[in-house]
């Protein structure tokens, strides 16, 4: 292994939520006069936490999103989750032979700690993540793609940013992670490669992964 510290993203990467989770926040902005598609949502709020959500709909429409918008929009994902959410395919072999390595990785993700909490636990991927690997916007203030998470993930973990690789599906998160002086592949399986930006590689099914670390 030629890192010391793997930072996965969660939403797309370990847990299979993006589908959901954007459906969701599409319906939601529509319900309440802001139209938007699943795509629109998927363009502009992938990968970012929800306070852009909040950024962008006041600079288009110099509107205020409701004061329980983020409970409302949280209760509907969490629902969903409950239902739907699956692990993304591959990601716990990953994790098992990271584990089985001995090689230091956790996830830095614009979700809420209780969002990544109530993911990992539907999806079965509590096991792998405890307190100390688990790394929030929240925990920072200001989500990707500011370096911000990235950089205190590191920190926290004990490993210099240019001895990282951050793990992304999101253009934002490949911004936030080049922005922290990291290597960063990008998953394409639902954003393509195109998109992604100044990756150091892409994989499209999970089970690559270790190829490209090792």
């Amino acid at each position: 292994m030629r890192y010391d510290l793997v930072i996965f993203d969660n939403d797309g990467v370990l847990v299979d939520s993006e589908p959901i989770s954007n459906g969701i926040l599409a319906g939601y902005l529509t319900e309440l006069g802001h139209p938007t598609t699943y795509e629109d949502s998927l363009r502009d709020y992938m990968g970012a936490a929800v306070h852009r959500v909040h950024d962008l709909v006041g600079e288009r429409t110099g509107r205020r999103l409701p004061e329980d918008f983020d409970d409302e929009l949280h209760a509907r994902v969490f629902a969903a989750f409950e239902r739907e959410l699956k692990p993304v395919t591959g990601a716990v072999d990953v994790l098992a032979e990271l584990s089985a390595e001995g090689v230091p990785y956790c996830v830095a993700s614009s979700g809420s700690h209780q969002r990544i909490r109530v993911g990992h636990r539907t999806a079965g991927l509590g096991q792998w993540f405890d307190d100390a690997r688990i790394f929030s916007a929240e925990d920072v203030g200001q989500g990707k793609p500011a370096p911000d998470l990235f950089l205190h993930a590191a920190a926290r973990m004990g490993v210099a940013p240019a001895r990282c690789v951050v793990v992304e599906d999101s253009p934002l998160g490949v911004r936030a992670a080049v922005a922290a002086g990291m290597d960063v592949y990008g998953f394409t399986a639902m954003t393509p490669a195109e998109r992604l930006g100044d990756v150091t590689g892409t994989f499209a099914e999970m089970r690559e992964l270790p190829g490209l670390l090792a």
